[in-house]
């Protein structure tokens, strides 16, 4: 009897250990295949809403923004509503890595190094990354950086295009912040005397501490924009390549471009 009884204890332990895993792998953190976010009714999303014209809170402190419609789009043609995820540029590969979302859509450059984590789709979007400051700093290349105290968000491809430019110049003196809302307060209150960042944006409407209006000096790298999604899910990657070809093909992309942007979009390549 004590033998069974303990068998049955046992048989009680991993059943219930089955039924804990089981409720994991059926989480909504870990739907993987498009039928699986279908079956759950959401599909989840990771953005930041500090990086505007792509994500941004509009006066009801709802996300919106180009990025935030391209998920939106995304959940409609699914067939599902979106839950949205706020993540800092940091924060994009862990909430994958971590299987908290399905995917990202957040200004997320396709570089080789971010490719070896996570899998990209073709590109939505693209953008050129430049050194930003005010008109009457004098600033035409990195070499004119030395002795400057450079502001980047931390995780961007600014961030690794300036840290590079320092390794080059030593005395470029960068400054990281996490999200794009206190970069720009840093660079407006005159914290800093450039800043790393996206040909776009409302930092061109604004004057600096000394009363000059802001402008691109130069171009660190032209980048382009891909939905990210969990390493080797094959599935919803080959979903949402299918779906970007026929948003860009019947100008909902391009629409959300002007919209937000208010420019075209840039030739985007095709693999």
């Amino acid at each position: 009897m004590r033998i069974r009884t303990g068998f049955t204890k046992i048989g009680v332990m991993f059943g219930a250990w089955l039924l804990v895993a089981a409720a994991a792998l059926l989480s909504p953190a870990n739907a993987q295949t498009v039928d699986e976010i279908i079956s759950r009714g959401k599909l989840i999303v990771a953005i930041d809403t500090t990086t505007p014209p792509y994500g941004f809170l509009d006066a009801d402190l709802k996300p919106t923004g180009f990025d935030i419609e391209v998920a939106q789009k995304m959940g409609e043609a699914l067939g599902v509503p979106v839950e949205f995820v706020t993540v800092t540029s940091p924060g994009r590969i862990p909430a994958l890595l971590t299987k908290q979302v399905d995917a990202v859509i957040s200004i997320f450059s396709i570089t080789p190094q971010r490719a070896i984590q996570i899998d990209y789709s073709i590109p939505y979007a693209g953008q050129s990354s430049v050194v930003i400051a005010p008109k009457g700093t004098v600033i035409k290349g990195p070499e004119d950086l030395v002795g400057k105290k450079v502001g980047v968000t931390r995780g961007t491809g600014e961030d690794g295009l300036v840290t590079k430019a320092a390794e080059q110049h030593p005395g470029i003196e960068i400054l990281r912040f996490d999200d794009y809302s206190s970069l720009m307060q840093a660079v407006l209150s005159g914290q800093l005397d450039a800043v790393g960042g996206g040909d776009y944006g409302e930092i061109y409407l604004k004057k600096s501490a000394s009363g000059d209006e802001f402008e691109q000096k130069y171009v660190l790298k032209s980048f382009y924009f891909g939905i990210g999604v969990a390493k080797g899910n094959d599935d919803l990657r080959q979903w949402i390549n299918t779906w970007l070809m026929t948003v860009k093909a019947d100008g909902t992309l391009e629409g959300l471009s002007q919209k937000y942007r208010h420019q075209p979009l840039p030739p985007l390549p095709v693999f």
